[in-house]
């Protein structure tokens, strides 16, 4: 299902039409040949995508490795579970060989996200196109920026609001925890704080929760999924949401209702906030990477 939306950006969905017109091609056999490999690519790679976006804007900041001199973002603590960096690696190598210099990392970031999204069952749309790259990765920014599972909705607005997004916004985007799994880290600050009031109205995240993640928890591997179909990208994580079976706190409880109702409904607004979160701080003075990992 493929969505046509309009939102005012300094970028084009036909950026690469005359550049590199096999760009998004390249993208989606890169991710579904990596996915076919490791089923857990696609949530990775959405969730870098929310990442990189929320720090510095959409500029592949999140891409570049740390240095002597500098400790770079994906090296930050909220960043620490962020993986499947190889998968960008191997699609700019072969966009280089295709189109040299001619598609960012930035943009292969936005449309590997449009496609694990559209591959595992859930919306498309129209990427737009003709991001530079940045040249600043600091570790220091991810802290006290990226929304944590475990800030109050207060919290993430301010912060969102920020960056040009709305309440409905946020609520949809937090949709993308529809696909894949939590580690207990995500969400253990929550878990050790049940009162025995939310205990009795949530016994599932109480309970099964805190079996999964005991204190001390010495599995790397514990956690949850976040919805009972988590290759599938579907509102079932809002359903899970109102039967106090969320395991993140952030929701306003109308618009979570209404996605759970209405799964068309959810797929709009989930991409119509894709595509206002990838135009967040678009640059004009960057540079396109010959790397995604260094800057040249």
């Amino acid at each position: 299902m493929r969505f046509a939306l309009h939102v005012q950006a300094a970028l084009d969905s036909h950026h690469h039409d005359q550049t590199c017109q096999q760009a998004e091609k390249i993208v989606l056999e890169t991710v579904l040949n990596a996915s076919m490999h490791d089923p857990k690519v696609p949530a990775r790679i959405l969730r870098m995508f929310f990442h990189e976006c929320f720090v510095r804007g959409c500029d592949a900041s999140i891409l570049l490795d740390s240095t002597p001199g500098n400790q770079a973002e994906k090296d930050g603590p909220p960043n620490v579970s962020v993986r499947s960096f190889y998968v960008n690696d191997d699609a700019k190598a072969k966009l280089e060989m295709a189109c040299p210099r001619a598609v960012s990392c930035a943009d292969i970031i936005a449309m590997a996200g449009r496609d694990v999204v559209a591959m595992s069952v859930g919306p498309s749309w129209n990427v737009l196109t003709g991001r530079k790259d940045g040249r600043v990765s600091k570790a220091n920014d991810t802290i006290n920026v990226l929304p944590a599972p475990n800030f109050n909705v207060i919290t993430q607005l301010i912060q969102s609001s920020v960056r040009g997004l709305g309440v409905k916004d946020l609520v949809a985007l937090s949709g993308g925890h529809t696909l894949g799994f939590s580690d207990c880290s995500s969400f253990e600050a929550r878990l050790q704080n049940f009162s025995s009031v939310h205990e009795s109205k949530h016994e599932y995240s109480a309970k099964n929760l805190k079996k999964k993640c005991p204190k001390p928890n010495k599995d790397d591997n514990a956690g949850e999924f976040l919805d009972s179909t988590s290759s599938t990208f579907d509102n079932d994580y809002y359903k899970r949401v109102i039967e106090g079976k969320g395991v993140f706190g952030a929701d306003t409880r109308w618009i979570v209702e209404s996605f759970a109702r209405d799964q068309s409904l959810f797929f709009r607004g989930f991409a119509a906030s894709m595509v206002k979160l990838g135009n967040v701080g678009v640059i004009e003075n960057g540079e396109v990477r010959l790397q995604c990992r260094v800057v040249h």
